[in-house]
């Protein structure tokens, strides 16, 4: 919750970066996924991680947009978590994954002159961090339920990430986009693969559209 907390301030100083200066863009945005990732070879008897795919994921975030001469080039800030709880095989625990990054974003205008005005391509690339919350049963964690117990870890992995949308303005301001999402993240041993790729829509509004 506090990364959310975070995400949301980033986005409220965006929106007021854009009410003061007209050749600023500001889209505040709300998506839903879902993860892809290689799955680990079920002809091995011992155990391997599980593979960190599946479930819906909502997301929540910013861009900043601004045109230098022929141009678009801005910031991207997104959180991306699991709506439900996971079971992790063997042990009992549940974990919920929460995908953080700040991306360089970069909108071509050959796009937009092909595409016509209510089409757009956007691609970024940047950096993060996969936070997971794994939650252990009281059972296991505590004793004699005693007060006080934490019954909860959290593991946190550096991410490297690039990304594309295909934005349509359908009604005014208001888009929609189509997109998918590429995150390498470093040592994530808890799960199968480094290599997830996130798939989802979506919907937002734009501030100051140029």
């Amino acid at each position: 919750m506090r990364k959310l907390g975070l995400l949301t301030s980033a986005c409220t100083l965006l929106l007021l970066v854009a009410k003061f200066s007209s050749a600023q863009q500001v889209d505040l945005f709300v998506g839903g996924s879902t993860l892809w990732s290689p799955s680990p070879n079920k002809n091995v008897v011992n155990f391997q991680p599980p593979a960190l795919k599946s479930g819906t994921y909502f997301s929540v975030g910013g861009d900043f947009v601004r045109t230098y001469g022929k141009r678009r080039l801005g910031l991207n800030v997104e959180t991306a978590w699991r709506y439900k709880q996971a079971t992790y095989p063997y042990t009992g625990e549940t974990y919920k994954p929460y995908f953080t990054d700040v991306n360089a974003l970069y909108q071509p205008m050959l796009a937009k002159k092909i595409l016509g005005r209510k089409l757009g391509l956007d691609l970024m690339a940047g950096v993060g961090i996969l936070t997971t919350r794994f939650n252990v049963p009281p059972s296991t964690s505590c004793s004699n339920g005693a007060g006080g117990c934490i019954n909860y870890t959290s593991s946190n992995h550096f991410m490297e990430d690039v990304g594309a949308g295909v934005r349509y303005y359908f009604w005014r301001r208001f888009f929609v986009r189509p997109e998918v999402r590429y995150y390498h993240i470093e040592n994530n041993f808890e799960f199968h693969s480094a290599n997830v790729f996130r798939g989802g829509v979506s919907l937002g509004y734009t501030f100051h559209p140029q």
